[in-house]
């Protein structure tokens, strides 16, 4: 018996079986990878559209004199109705930590918001503002942060011919801000 044929087959083979492993551990790690991404993107504009979807209901809350009589729960409904906490946990499952802690902020902020609308803040007066314009910050940090992590690009206020995100330098209703006294 030709023990070099045996030693050489036997190395193809292992090779041969080595190398379709590799390329098959390979192929299912850029497949998890790849599902990981999508289910990033699908969560992150689920969480900003049920973020917005909260935070229109609570302008139309505050614009409706007689929205309730108990504006607190009103206000609190408005936060259960757009599943923005079920989207939230979601968030913080598959985001990563830039994006999480983005997405936890504006949460906060959204919630301040529903406060003062609960306390009957109204979109013309200041403590909506108050709590309005740290919401439309956060709002804007958190999509540069799913920008970022998503496809590398920023987004900067100057992109939109504004000096800040929050929105406050063109609110006509913020005194000193619109004309440039603050």
């Amino acid at each position: 018996m030709d023990w070099g044929t045996l030693v050489a087959a036997v190395s193809g083979g292992f090779i041969a079986i080595t190398g379709t492993v590799l390329a098959d551990h390979l192929r299912n790690r850029h497949e998890a990878g790849r599902g990981l991404n999508e289910r990033r993107r699908a969560v992150y504009i689920e969480f900003i559209s049920a973020a917005e979807a909260c935070h229109s209901r609570l302008r139309q809350i505050a614009q409706e004199p007689g929205a309730g009589d108990d504006l607190d729960a009103v206000t609190r409904a408005a936060l259960a109705d757009a599943a923005v906490y079920e989207v939230r946990e979601r968030l913080f499952i598959d985001a990563s930590s830039a994006v999480a802690g983005a997405g936890q902020v504006m949460f906060e902020r959204l919630r301040a918001l529903r406060k003062a609308v609960a306390t009957g803040a109204t979109p013309t007066s200041l403590a909506f503002h108050d709590a309005y314009h740290p919401y439309i910050g956060s709002v804007w940090s958190y999509r540069v942060a799913v920008r970022k992590e998503l496809d590398g690009q920023s987004l900067s206020p100057e992109a939109f011919g504004w000096s800040r995100w929050d929105g406050r330098e063109r609110c006509s209703l913020c005194p000193g801000e619109a004309d440039g006294r603050a």
